[in-house]
Formats: structure tokens, C-alpha cells, sequence
């Protein structure tokens, strides 16, 4: 169902190219500017079984990006200036910022010296857990105990199953089924699933995050670069919504603190893990406003309006991922069209 919704929504985004639309209607949808989300930026891989693989680009690609950003007219700002424009008048000149999500070595190695090279801000959103080793990132140790194995047995919402993962395309099923449970399942249920899965393929699940993950002396030389702003990502990666509200407020607190002290900066800025309608919502806003945070983003598809001024603890993402590597998706997303169309033309959504 996914790679069919996939499909459908790229074709549509083709037929939009192809009419120019990302011309005509740029006027009526472009909205002041854009915050572009990256996950990982590292070379592309070969592997046959790589259900994560739409969380990466290229450093090639995001160095296309980024000229085409410039080509297009269209400002590079750090997220504090984000929050400056939307909260003045507007200039007339159109804006876009970058941000890579959860701290990935990857970042470093690939993507900042792409960021250098075109004097572009960017911010890395950061779960501290992750970057002292302490993280489960549950969508890679998924990955990572199918890759292992041949069949795993796993107990999604009260039922056992057991998935053959002997094959390319067993293990394709065996992770969207597995995703999708957990993604539908409890909080309290999450990590215990994903460590047993993990036993079964013999490894710990924080392995995974520290191949993966950036430690604190790589974050600390990372973050001399005046280009780089560090922003909150909660201490684990829990989903917000499914936990109170207390502990809400005690992920996104403690993970800007743990932060704060390790760095030495003042920490501003915050991403909502997975960040979608499911994951983050009113009551989590309104956390994050009480914390004081300058933003806070999340995966909700958009541009920026003026409107948003008033809602900066729930901005949109314009989202730079592993399907759409190519020239005319990223001309689209500029202008706004396919997010107006998408959202049926409301320019903000804070439900």
C-alpha cells in the first residue's frame, strides 16, 4: 500500500512539472520560505534489502540542492533567522534553511563539508540518548535483526507471529508488517519487542546507534563550526504522543539539558521525533511553547506562511528524502504547489 501511495503521489508530482505548474502557481502557494529535513547524507549503497534507505541522500544530490536553492534567488539562513523573518514583515525575498535529523556520523562526514563548501547553516536535531550511546534507534535495529536472520517470531499487539526472513522479499514483508505494528503499537511495548528482536539476531540494540551515531567528542568538534546550530530531539526518540504528558515534558526537557550541559550553548530549537499527525499534536505544542523554544518542527508537509508566526512551536518540513533525488521534485517543493494541493490549501495545520 505504501509503494502504491508512493507511486501515485510522484506521479502526481510529475504531471505537475510537466504542466509548469511550479510556475504559474507559485505566486498563490511559494509562501515566505522553507525548512528542508534530511535524515542521513552518505553514498549511495548497493544493498538489495534496505527499507530505511528513504531517510538518505546523496552528498551529490544535496550539493545539487543546494545551487539550485541559490539559483532560484532564494536566501540560506540558520533556523534563529527563520524565526527573525516570520516574525517581521515580510521582505519579498524568499528563504530556505537545512536540517538533518537524530545525529548521524554521516552528517558529519558528508553533508557538513557540503554545507562549508557553499557557506550554507544548517542544524543537526539531536536525541541526547543517541549521542552518548545510550540509544535504541528501533527503525535501524529492526533493519538490522532482519538483515541477520532467517526467520524472527515477534508479538505485535497481543499476537504472535512469526515472519520467514530467509529471502530479499520475505524480509520486506517482515519489516512493513513489524513497522507498522510498532508504529501502531504502545509506547510501553516498543522496546521490549525491539530487544527481543535484536536477541534473536545476536547483537544488542545500542550497537547499532553507536555505528551509527555521532559521540560526544565528534558533536563537540562538529558544533565549533559556525555554520552548525544544535537543536533538541528528546532524550530517546520516544513518540510523544503516545506517552503522558509529564513524561512529554520531561523527553523534550532532559534531552535539551543533557545537551545544553555537554555542549556549553544554549539550546533553541526542536524536532518532534517522527513528527507526523500521530506523533505530535496540540498538547505536545504547547509543551514546547511553554519550554520556550525559539521553533520546533516537524514532518508535516509545507512551506512557511506569515500565519506561522504564530505558531512557531509547529512548523512544516518540506522533506528532501530518498525518493525524490531529482531536480523537478525539488522545483515543486520551492513553490509550494503540491503541499497546497496536498493540504487542501490550508496554509497552517497545528491540529
Amino acid at each position: 500500500m505504501q509503494d502504491l501511495q508512493l507511486s501515485v503521489f510522484k506521479g502526481m508530482l510529475d504531471v505537475l512539472h510537466g504542466i509548469g505548474a511550479h510556475r504559474w502557481m507559485a505566486p498563490a502557494t511559494r509562501g515566505r520560505g522553507a525548512i528542508f529535513m534530511l535524515h542521513h547524507v552518505r553514498p549511495r549503497k548497493t544493498d538489495t534489502f534496505a527499507p530505511n534507505s528513504f531517510l538518505e541522500v546523496t552528498p551529490d544530490f544535496l550539493d545539487r540542492v543546494i545551487r539550485q536553492v541559490k539559483d532560484a534567488g532564494v536566501d540560506l539562513v540558520s533556523l534563529d533567522e527563520v524565526h527573525e523573518r516570520l516574525l517581521a514583515p515580510p521582505s519579498g525575498r524568499s528563504f530556505a534553511a537545512f536540517t538533518l535529523d537524530d545525529g548521524y556520523l554521516d552528517n558529519a562526514e558528508y553533508a557538513a563539508p557540503v554545507f562549508r563548501k557553499h557557506g550554507c547553516p544548517y542544524t543537526l536535531y539531536v536525541p541526547s540518548d543517541f549521542v552518548g550511546g545510550e540509544g535504541v534507534l528501533w527503525w535501524a535495529v529492526l533493519e538490522e535483526a532482519i538483515r541477520r536472520t532467517n526467520s524472527v517470531r515477534v508479538t505485535l499487539q497481543g499476537r504472535r507471529e512469526k515472519f520467514d526472513t530467509a529471502t530479499t522479499e520475505g524480509k520486506a514483508e517482515a519489516f512493513s508488517r513489524i513497522y507498522a505494528g510498532l508504529r501502531g503499537g504502545s509506547d510501553s511495548a516498543m522496546e521490549p519487542t525491539i530487544r527481543n528482536l535484536a536477541a534473536q539476531a545476536g547483537f544488542v540494540p545500542e550497537e547499532v546507534g553507536r555505528n551509527l551515531c555521532l559521540d560526544w567528542d565528534e558533536l563537540t568538534a562538529l558544533a565549533a563550526d559556525p555554520l552548525l546550530t544544535i537543536g533538541a530531539h528528546t532524550r530517546s526518540h520516544r513518540i510523544l504522543a503516545k506517552l503522558d504528558a509529564q513524561t512529554a515534558r520531561d523527553e523534550i526537557a532532559e534531552g535539551r539539558a543533557v545537551l545544553e550541559y555537554r555542549l556549553g550553548r544554549k539550546i533553541e530549537h526542536f524536532a518532534y521525533p517522527v513528527g507526523d499527525h500521530s506523533s505530535a499534536g496540540p498538547r505536545d505544542f504547547a509543551i514546547v511553547r511553554e519550554l520556550g523554544f525559539k521553533t520546533a518542527v516537524t514532518t508535516r508537509r509545507g512551506v512557511l506562511y506569515t500565519a506561522h508566526a504564530n505558531h512557531l512551536e509547529a512548523l512544516p518540513r518540506v522533506s528532501l528524502n530518498g525518493h525524490f533525488q531529482a531536480e523537478r521534485y525539488v522545483d515543486l517543493f520551492l513553490s509550494g504547489v503540491p503541499f497546497a494541493l496536498f493540504n487542501g490549501f490550508r496554509k497552517v495545520d497545528v491540529r
